[in-house]
């Protein structure tokens, strides 16, 4: 007998609460239970029987130069002699000759892309290699060349030549990952070869030490040998290129990173087709908004990427200055550095982008036609020069400054005619200090005004004042190097 659940239609408020409470919670038991069903899988061997074809181990071989000086020597007739010759013997293998040039020898892992044999690994892994050898699941064993590398995001393609076509893995879409979802690894770790371990995303977004980084953390466990190695979904697509590790000891210990696949496909896409990389460029110095620093420009809120310096390149020659706050880069809105530098990045050369930043409380928009990353950091750019003018020193804000001087210049090998305040002594104790300012820093504007003497400076802070505001937002050089600090003025 099927059972209802009846709901008098003539019913008081009372009762008809009551009965919408109870299918309320009758509807979220429901939830619940279709949750708990989405468990995790029975096992992972079907999905690893299908992806081993296509990942391989990566042997790379380097000769590296012998020893100089005399050789270590064994007293004859020592118990030790025959194990010291047989040990020289063997590390002087390949070598031309005793204590000649011998091979050394890396091991990591990869994954076949196309069936033409085109491979994918990271750029450490084979980085100064002079051999590199591919050995497939089945048992076969290919020589490579190397097609391209991205020391930038540490991605290498390499490709096989085989009569018959490769198995091969497609990439899937690292943004639809989400933390917790299930992943899988597998590569060649310590040497083992074709290990697969599974695990969950731990965490996205990680950045390590690179421009554009973009790691999925996963505790999925990798080891040294993982390196290169692909991160599966569990519909068999790579969303990660496996790549580093954190760990006290060099072994797994849940704390593993995978390059985002949707970062690996554009590198691998230029790789193929040009042998390099063909990054856009937009040619500004740019720092992230704080809270004080939106406070100290009036934004409405710390987002945007804060332009720090426009040197000769794209953006100067669209109008774009140094104070700007970038706020829109080619239809989609910007809220940090990171992002806007992987937006740049991702950019063709050559394309003309709509550029929206906010420039004294207004938004201008900008038409601007990328040049290329890899073109302008082979060029260095000069700082502006300015007039020179006289010294004088006051102390301001936990700051002893003075106006530059041609000595001042001199002294610190900055070009001629660089103009702005020498900050002499900073108060240890000072808003400025825990800021990180220094002595040796430059001043060189407060409040997107150019600075040239210490009555500048005390200008600026009185017309803050006059206006309400908080904090002053100052301009400092350290090194060439551009970067905005707001300063409290209360």
């Amino acid at each position: 007998m099927q059972s209802r659940v009846l709901v008098p239609s003539q019913s008081t408020p009372v009762v008809r609460a009551f009965w919408a409470l109870m299918l309320g919670m009758m509807l979220t038991l429901a939830q619940v239970m279709v949750v708990q069903a989405r468990g995790a899988p029975e096992s992972f061997a079907d999905l690893a029987e299908q992806i081993s074809p296509s990942v391989v181990n990566i042997t790379t071989s380097t000769k590296v130069a012998a020893p100089t000086g005399p050789r270590p020597q064994v007293p004859e007739g020592s118990p030790f002699e025959d194990f010291f010759r047989d040990f020289m013997e063997r590390n002087n293998r390949g070598g031309e000759g005793e204590g000649g040039p011998r091979r050394g020898q890396a091991l990591g892992s990869g994954f076949v892309i196309s069936e033409d044999g085109f491979i994918v690994t990271n750029n450490h892994v084979i980085e100064g290699a002079d051999d590199i050898e591919i050995e497939f699941f089945s048992g076969t064993r290919l020589k490579a060349k190397l097609v391209g590398t991205d020391p930038k995001t540490d991605i290498a393609v390499l490709k096989v030549e085989s009569d018959a076509p490769l198995p091969f893995v497609p990439f899937g879409d690292s943004d639809v990952m989400r933390v917790g979802d299930w992943v899988v690894a597998m590569g060649n770790p310590l040497g083992q070869g074709f290990s697969v371990s599974a695990g969950i995303v731990s965490a996205r977004g990680r950045s390590l030490s690179g421009t554009y980084d973009d790691y999925l953390q996963t505790d999925a466990a990798i080891n040294r040998g993982n390196s290169g190695g692909p991160l599966f979904n569990l519909a068999g697509e790579v969303i990660g290129v496996n790549t580093a590790i954190l760990s006290p000891n060099g072994g797994s210990i849940g704390i593993g990173f995978a390059m985002a696949s949707n970062v690996v496909t554009k590198v691998v896409a230029q790789l193929r087709d040009f042998g390099e990389t063909r990054r856009g460029w937009l040619g500004v110095r740019i720092q992230d908004v704080t809270p004080d620093v939106a406070e100290a420009m009036s934004l409405p809120a710390p987002k945007g990427a804060l332009v720090t310096d426009v040197p000769e390149g794209p953006a100067k020659e669209s109008g774009m200055m140094a104070g700007d706050v970038i706020i829109s880069f080619d239809g989609a809105d910007v809220a940090d550095t990171r992002e806007l530098v992987r937006r740049v990045g991702d950019a063709d050369v050559g394309k003309a982008v709509r550029v929206i930043v906010l420039r004294e409380g207004k938004s201008e928009t900008l038409m601007i036609t990328l040049g290329r990353r890899e073109t302008a950091e082979a060029t260095e750019t000069p700082v502006a020069e300015s007039a020179p003018t006289s010294p004088v020193e006051q102390s301001v804000l936990g700051l002893t400054i003075k106006t530059l001087t041609a000595e001042d210049r001199d002294k610190m090998a900055l070009p001629t005619g660089t103009e702005g305040l020498l900050i002499t002594n900073v108060d240890e104790v000072s808003e400025a200090f825990a800021k990180g300012m220094r002595a040796g820093d430059i001043l060189t504007e407060a409040g997107q005004q150019k600075l040239a003497t210490p009555a500048d400076l005390t200008a600026r802070i009185a017309e803050a004042k006059e206006a309400g505001r908080k904090s002053l937002l100052l301009l400092m050089r350290r090194g060439g190097d551009p970067r905005f600090v707001a300063l409290s003025i209360e």
